[in-house]
């Protein structure tokens, strides 16, 4: 009998006060479509149709790369929505790849990689704040990579 361990949610390491809407979905070539028009319709619900693009873009960009990078098997999305800002989570369960914008990106060097680090660069570019937590004391188990867009703009 063969026995499967799920990680724990992660724990907060963002402040996430607001009203939270999850979504999992298989890790799969549909998956960035399905998990950017389940944000843009929280979005647009919400209150915040200005952010609506602008988290279509980011989110994309972070699920192409669970789908092109990992081998887990499902994304987990959360969003958490209050009115001065959208926070949104994307975690998959394999996290010995914590991804990083690369220096070539920025100059648009050849880094070795199609597009390396340049989705991490909009993302970078649209968001107010992004980053990454690995999940697992010794042998991380998964990881989280995060963005929050300001209602503000800022």
């Amino acid at each position: 009998m063969t026995s499967v361990t799920v990680p724990p949610p992660p724990a907060p390491y963002l402040p996430r006060r607001g009203e939270r809407y999850r979504l999992v979905a298989p890790n799969a070539p549909t998956a960035p479509r399905i998990v950017r028009d389940f944000v843009a319709t929280v979005l647009r619900v919400a209150g915040h149709p200005r952010l609506v693009d602008d988290a279509r873009l980011c989110v994309s960009e972070v699920v192409s790369n669970v789908y092109r990078h990992t081998d887990s098997a499902q994304v987990r999305v959360e969003v958490t929505v209050n009115r001065r800002q959208v926070t949104v989570y994307v975690t998959d369960d394999d996290p010995v790849r914590l991804p990083a914008r690369t220096r070539g990106a920025e100059t648009g060097a050849d880094t070795g990689a199609t597009e390396g680090g340049r989705g991490l660069l909009l993302v970078e570019g649209l968001a107010a704040r992004w980053g990454t937590t690995a999940y697992g004391v010794r042998s991380p188990l998964s990881k989280t990579v995060w963005f929050t867009l300001s209602a503000s703009g800022g």
